[in-house]
């Protein structure tokens, strides 16, 4: 799966000790979209999804 640099910024942003996880989700949704890029609006419109779920 390939990241922007601008979206790899973002998830850096995250607690190292999720981030795994959230890459895990983030790639998992992209590729239930058939995308093989995640670039930053995509990081955040998921990020903001998976919020919602929790919430």
């Amino acid at each position: 799966m390939d990241w922007t640099a601008e979206a790899e910024q973002a998830l850096r942003e995250v607690p190292f000790f999720v981030r795994p996880a959230v890459r895990r989700k983030i790639e998992a949704l992209a590729t239930e979209l058939s995308r093989n890029l995640i670039d930053e609006a995509f990081y955040k419109e998921a990020r903001a999804k998976f919020s919602r779920r929790s919430s």
